[in-house]
This record gives C-alpha cells, structure tokens and sequence, in this order.
C-alpha cells in the first residue's frame, strides 16, 4: 500500500484521468473530492462490498431439491 500524506486543498492523482482531492479535514474525517471518468465506477468500499455480494448471488446457480 502506497501512503501519502496531502493537505487541504492538495490531490493526487491515479494515471492521467483520476484525481483525488482533499477537500475537508473535520477531526478524525477526511473528506474527498473524486474526478473521474464515467466509465470508471466510485464507490466507498461498504458500497462497493455490498454490489460484489449482490453480483455473486446472480452468478450462483439455484440450488435444486
């Protein structure tokens, strides 16, 4: 895992067509601001997880009795 430490207003970016900025600092929250193209999907990873579950529930073959 990369670690980088940024400030606010600082960004980094992904390849040439994702930059990630630091917008707030709040505490123990950052907040993100994310460009992209949109074809790449963003998701938090909670979100992410739960869409990966879904899709393998429709992959799975029905169990016969």
């Amino acid at each position: 895992m990369l670690v980088l430490s940024r400030q606010r207003d600082e960004s980094i970016f992904i390849g040439d067509n994702i930059k990630i900025t630091i917008v707030d600092i709040r505490g123990d929250k950052v907040r993100l601001g994310i460009e992209a193209p949109t074809e790449v999907p963003v998701h938090r990873q909670e979100v992410y997880e739960a869409i990966q579950r879904e899709n393998q529930r429709t992959v799975e073959p029905v169990a016969k009795s």
